[in-house]
C-alpha cells in the first residue's frame, strides 16, 4: 500500500512538473547563434521598431512584430514583442495566442480590452495611457479603439519567442471550412456564412 501511495505520488509530482515547464524549451547555451556563427551587437539588435518612432498617424490598424522569425536573437529567450496601432475606430479582431500570454502596455490613446475564459465569462476593462492588461495564454481576446477622433498605440510583451497567433474570424471563415459545418454551428443559413466569408476574402 505504501509503495503504492509513492507511485501515485511520483507520478503526481512528473506531471507538475511538467506542467510547470510547459513553453518554450530552456537552451543550454547563453543564446543560439545563427546558422553563419557569426554573432556581434548587430545580432542582438532589432531596428524595425523605428517606423513608429515619429511616424505619422496609422490609416489602418497594423501589428508590428518582434519575434524569432523576425528577430533571431529571440530564438530560446522565451519573449517577444509587439507594437499595435490602432487608428481612430478599429479593432485588433477576437484572436489566441496558443503558446503565451499577453502583457500590453498602452502608450496612447484609449483601449477596450477583453478576453473570455474558459467558463465563457467576459472579462472586459478600459484602459488609459500607463495602464496594464494581460491576456492570459491561450484565451480569447480582443482590443478595440472606439475613440471616433484620436489613435492609440500599444506594447505588447510575450512569455514566447513565438507566441503564435490565431485569428477567430479568420480561422472560421477564411480557411475552407465547410459552409454547412458553420451554418448548423451558429445557427443560421450558409447564404448568411457565404457573406461573411466574401467579406474576409483578400482583396484583389
Amino acid at each position: 500500500m505504501a509503495a503504492l501511495k509513492f507511485f501515485s505520488l511520483l507520478i503526481a509530482s512528473i506531471a507538475f512538473v511538467q506542467m510547470a515547464m510547459a513553453g518554450d524549451p530552456d537552451i543550454i547555451t547563453d543564446f543560439i547563434a545563427p546558422p553563419n556563427g557569426k554573432v556581434d551587437g548587430n545580432f542582438f539588435t532589432y531596428t524595425a521598431f523605428r517606423a513608429v518612432v515619429g511616424g505619422g498617424p496609422p490609416t489602418a490598424f497594423k501589428i508590428l512584430k518582434a519575434t524569432m522569425a523576425e528577430f533571431p536573437a529571440l530564438n530560446g529567450q522565451s519573449v517577444s514583442y509587439a507594437v499595435l496601432e490602432f487608428p481612430s475606430n478599429s479593432t485588433n479582431p477576437p484572436h489566441t495566442h496558443p503558446r503565451a500570454a499577453e502583457l500590453l502596455f498602452l502608450i496612447d490613446g484609449t483601449l477596450e480590452v477583453g478576453f473570455v475564459d474558459t467558463k465563457n465569462k467576459l472579462f472586459t476593462q478600459t484602459l488609459q495611457v500607463g495602464d496594464l492588461f494581460v491576456f492570459p495564454k491561450g484565451l480569447a481576446h480582443f482590443q478595440y479603439n472606439a475613440d471616433p477622433q484620436f489613435p492609440a498605440l500599444a506594447i505588447s510583451a510575450f512569455g514566447s519567442a513565438n507566441a503564435g497567433t490565431v485569428s477567430i474570424p479568420s480561422t472560421l471563415f477564411a480557411t475552407g471550412v465547410d459552409d454547412n459545418v458553420l451554418a448548423i454551428s451558429f445557427k443560421t443559413d450558409v447564404a448568411t456564412i457565404q457573406k461573411l466569408k466574401a467579406g474576409l476574402a483578400p482583396k484583389p
